[in-house]
């Protein structure tokens, strides 16, 4: 159970030591008589919630209130006043007060208020100690608490210590293969180097060898006057990580086997030979054996990459990770939409746990970005999540895909006399625009996403539709 700290600050010596009383049992509690000896050591050390005088000596509340504001510190502060002035509870308020209290306190009404308070910051909480449980001397965080991911994570520690063993991280598509990478990279030896990635995927073969290893300048038509370092030189005393190897070309894997085999390689158009220090790791969510059956991938290649390998499990098979996930992506979401959503609900959580992922944590990371996007509450519901179970009517939810009444028939109906399948699909098209748009009340920009466009081209689209 997550124990949450609240900072009283008050010049009342009965009132600090009435409230610690009262407060300790489910509370760590910290005690301050004036405003300055509470706001020196704020940035070191800041509660989850203050309780904070308003007639405080020298400085008084509301003036501590506007400092914590100014600082940008996301803390609740409830205000305490021996009586009830409106103007002062007004400048509380638009200060940034998050409630305010009457002495004498009435002991259900400060638990109540409390409670309150503490619901406002319960997920961030939360978060925030998953984060410094993974994100330990600095590491990239990798959230995880199934026994799975545990074990991977513990032969990660040991493998990475070896600076120049090659590394193949072997798992499905969306599984955090790059995320390991990171982590091996972070607990190396050459951790303070670079960290280069490279999709190995997304090159031509015309285009493989200057980029990986770099060119001289002139040395072909378009080519930079001053040259080019490429990704092997740029990774030099750090890491080079080759995602998607297995979409490597065949004139690719011979260029890469040969600069594995020596460390040595020369630039496109140079008769100078370089060497450089690099630790590779290597990604694929394919079956190199069977490319290599297939005479589609080097089998020499493969004995060079596959030194150690490294299976990393579904997320079906770390079920245990789904709900930390969750919560660290809704977390993540809420800072990027300026949103305050607190929670997922219970039904939410359990259809996140019977859910199958077929596109595993990046699914999951989708799934939460849009139900964050189009919540109307500040609690996550199940039907926000645009996913069904398998007891449910198996059919798109109106959230994930909208489906306007009376769709379904015309899409399939085609009359006697033939049909205009232009019309029909601009027809189509604005259902789903304004379907998109109610669920989004009026938000062009949250319907865009919702139907995954650009925001210009749904209101381009949009007005066009509507000329029609």
């Amino acid at each position: 159970m997550i124990r949450y700290s609240i900072s009283v600050v008050d010049d009342e010596e009965s009132i600090r030591d009435g409230l610690e009383l009262i407060l300790s049992e489910e509370y760590d509690i910290s005690c301050f008589s004036d405003a300055e000896s509470f706001l020196s050591g704020l940035e070191k050390n800041a509660p989850d919630l203050v309780l904070m005088d308003i007639g405080l000596p020298v400085m008084n509340g509301i003036d501590a209130l506007a400092i914590i504001k100014k600082k940008t510190l996301d803390l609740p502060v409830i205000m305490i006043t021996a009586f009830e002035d409106i103007n002062m509870v007004i400048r509380s308020m638009k200060t940034g007060a998050f409630d305010f209290i009457l002495k004498p306190m009435n002991p259900d009404i400060l638990e109540l208020t409390i409670k309150k308070a503490i619901s406002s910051i319960a997920l961030r909480k939360e978060v925030k100690i998953l984060q410094e449980k993974y994100l330990k001397d600095n590491h990239p965080c990798f959230i995880g608490e199934s026994k799975n991911i545990e074990d991977v994570m513990d032969f990660i520690n040991m493998i990475a210590k070896s600076p120049d063993t090659p590394i193949m991280i072997m798992g499905e598509t969306g599984t955090g293969k790059e995320l390991i990478a990171k982590a091996i990279h972070a607990r190396s030896p050459v951790f303070q180097g670079p960290f280069i990635a490279v999709n190995c995927a997304a090159f031509p073969d015309e285009l493989i060898e200057s980029e990986l290893f770099g060119y001289e300048g002139g040395s072909f038509s378009g080519a930079k006057k001053q040259g080019k370092k490429g990704f092997i030189e740029e990774a030099d005393n750090g890491t080079l990580f080759l995602d998607e190897v297995a979409d490597l070309s065949q004139a690719g894997q011979a260029k890469l086997l040969r600069f594995l085999e020596s460390g040595e390689f020369y630039k496109v158009g140079s008769t100078r030979k370089f060497k450089v220090k690099v630790r590779i790791v290597s990604a694929t969510n394919k079956n190199l054996e069977e490319l290599i059956d297939q005479g589609r991938f080097r089998n020499d290649l493969f004995f060079r990459l596959c030194v150690v390998k490294a299976k990393i499990p579904s997320l079906n098979e770390r079920r245990d990770d789904i709900l930390p996930l969750a919560k660290h992506f809704l977390y993540e979401f809420n800072k990027k939409f300026q949103k305050n959503l607190k929670n997922i609900s219970r039904e939410a959580q359990n259809l996140l746990l019977s859910h199958e992922f077929t596109g595993n944590v990046r699914e999951l990371k989708n799934i939460i970005e849009r139900a964050s996007l189009i919540a109307q509450t500040d609690v996550l519901t199940r039907e926000d999540l645009g996913i069904y179970s398998k007891s449910d009517n198996p059919k798109p939810n109106n959230m994930e895909k909208p489906e306007p009444d009376g769709l379904k028939d015309q899409a399939f109906h085609i009359p006697d006399q033939g049909i205009n399948i232009g019309k029909l699909l601009e027809s189509i098209e604005k259902k789903y625009m304004e379907h998109a748009l109610r669920l989004t009340k009026g938000n062009e920009s949250k319907a865009a996403r919702l139907l995954e466009m650009n925001h210009h081209t749904f209101r381009y689209k949009w007005k066009k539709l509507n000329k029609i």
